[in-house]
This record gives C-alpha cells, structure tokens and sequence, in this order.
C-alpha cells in the first residue's frame, strides 16, 4: 500500500500540537471546501486533509498512525507486526487499501477489543457534535426588498461506516429577511453535519451577497440612482418616470435643474430591520447630445446667441486680477 503523509497533507511538524493541528486543518478545509474552492482539485484535498485530521486528532489514532514509521509520501510499504495482523484479522490484504481503510481497521480492532470493557467502550461510543457549515449565496437587491424565498443548493461531507467522507447534496428554501445586508448571516439549527454517535447536527450558515445592480447603488436602507436628462429638461422642467423596486412612479423635475441635484422620493428605498422604510435619491445627470443635424445645429446656435448666458462670469475677476 502507498503511505500518505498526514503531518505533510495538514502543513505541520511531527510535534505539532493539538491546537496547532485544529488551527491548520480549518485554514486548509476552508480554502479547499468544495463550495468555496476553484481548484480542479480542490476536492480530493479537502478529502485528504479531513482524513488526516481525523486521525492526527484523536490521541490514540494518532500513536498508532506514528508507530507505522517515517516514509516518504507515495511510498510502497507494509506495517508489520500487531498492524498487520490486526488488518488481516478483519479479512483484507494491503494489496489495494488506502491509509483510511487501514486506519478505520484499527479503529475497528480498538472497538471490537473493548467489547465488555464499560469505561472504553463508552470512550468510543461518546456522542460527537456535527460540523458547522457556511457558503455564500448571492441575492438581488428585488429579492431583499420583497423578502423573497430562494433554493439554496450545497454539497456537504458525511462519513460512512468506515468514517470516510463523501459528499451529499442538499437543498433547502429559505426566505431572504427584507431588507437584508451584504454579509447577514442566516442561521439554519442542525442542517450542517451529521453528528456522531446520537451526536447533535450542526449549523448551516448562510451569508447573503447582494449583488451590484444596474441602477441602484445601497447606502444601508438607502438607494441612490442617476437620472439622464437633456438640456432642455433640465431649463424648461420635465416629469419623467423612475422606475423603483416598488414600481414605476411619476416624479416632476423643477425647472432650472442643475447637473448633480439630488432629488429625493421618500420611502422608495429599502426596508429597515426596524420595518422603516429607505429613500431613493435621483441624483441628476445632464447629458449632451453626441449628434446633431444641421436644422439642430442652427437651433442651438440661435439659442446661444439670444441667450446671452454665460455659465463662467465668475471667471472674470480672475482674468482681470491677471492682467
């Protein structure tokens, strides 16, 4: 059989402890989950350093897995002596087993020699938590605003009998809570992993992203957008329609607009935790036109001729200071 280098597969020494063991196998679990992970092979990682930890983490695994001697990662070899016979007492050869199988052998000799033993058989049988879990799903700005429900699909490890991982799809519907924040954590009780042993399930937790939206911009509970206008709109005053989360409303543009005036429609934003609602602020962009005929053309030259506006009068105490 191939030896796997557990201490190598989690980053860590010989002597690491059990702190330092933890601490390396939740750094490389999250960046190798695969929901999380772009690594094509992200999820034989994630696998193998869940292996390793869970024989580097249990004090009696662990001195055994030592006992079998120092090799290199991928090495042939054969544990010898109480190994082997333990294993071929279980039926099985070291022709075509993996580390894990032969670890979950030993685990089984452990528990088959504590039958009858009342104070280790309850060591091997105490009820173990199951693991807490957090993804990332994205949401609409229109899905907080409405408080809508949503699927959300994940893939999460379960052990089988032999306590090796594999993955499990699950599917849940969850309601977005109005209004929610980029980053809010919704907590689902005893959807994360199994427990072990009548072991208590663990969590499921998921972290709303909202994503960016072609014409709102989010300030909390309010929402900013820019509102196009021509010149002449924004002289001679206009009413234009704003579409909003909510609809479409009618909103009047006084006359003599200026490029970057904030208009505001009360309670057209987003819905507070407190249930209040946000505003939307139009903030107005003129917009010149990039083509002209030439009918166009001489309109707007008679327009700056009878006019007689000049937008940059206050330039002129500074041009007579200059000279």
């Amino acid at each position: 059989m191939k030896y796997t280098d557990y201490y190598a597969a989690l980053g860590v020494e010989r002597n690491a402890t059990k702190a330092e063991i933890k601490q390396a196998y939740r750094k490389l679990a999250h960046k190798y989950h695969p929901d999380i992970s772009k690594d094509k092979d992200g999820e034989s990682k994630f696998k193998e350093i869940a292996e390793a930890y869970r024989t580097l983490k249990d004090d009696e695994k662990r001195a055994e897995y030592d006992q079998l001697g120092v090799h290199k990662a991928g090495e042939e070899f054969s544990p010898r002596g109480d190994f082997s016979r333990q294993y071929e007492d279980a039926d099985a050869s070291f022709s075509d087993v993996d580390m894990a199988d032969l670890m979950a052998a030993f685990a089984a000799a452990r528990q088959g020699g504590a039958q009858g033993h009342g104070q280790g058989q309850a060591r091997q049988q105490r009820p173990w938590p199951g693991q807490d879990f957090e993804i990332e799903e994205p949401v609409t700005l229109e899905q907080v605003y409405t408080g809508a429900e949503i699927d959300v699909s994940i893939s999460v490890p379960e052990h089988d009998e032999h306590g090796l991982a594999h993955r499990v799809p699950r599917k849940f519907r969850v309601k977005v809570p109005k209004g929610a924040a980029d980053g809010q954590r919704l907590r689902l009780p005893g959807k994360g992993g199994q427990g072990l042993h009548g072991g208590k399930p663990g969590d499921l937790y998921i972290v709303m992203r909202v994503l960016p939206h072609p014409l709102y911009r989010v300030d909390g509970k309010e929402l900013f957008m820019d509102l196009p206008l021509a010149p002449w709109e924004a002289v001679l005053g206009a009413s234009v329609k704003i579409p909003t989360l909510g609809g479409t409303v009618e909103m009047r543009v006084p006359p003599g607009t200026i490029n970057g005036r904030q208009l505001r429609l009360a309670k057209r934003g987003l819905p507070g935790p407190d249930e209040t609602m946000g505003n939307l602020h139009v903030v107005v962009r003129i917009e010149v036109p990039k083509e002209v005929t030439a009918q166009q053309r001489e309109l707007y030259e008679k327009l700056a001729a009878e006019a007689g506006f000049n937008p940059r009068t206050h330039f002129d105490k500074f041009q007579r200071g200059s000279t």
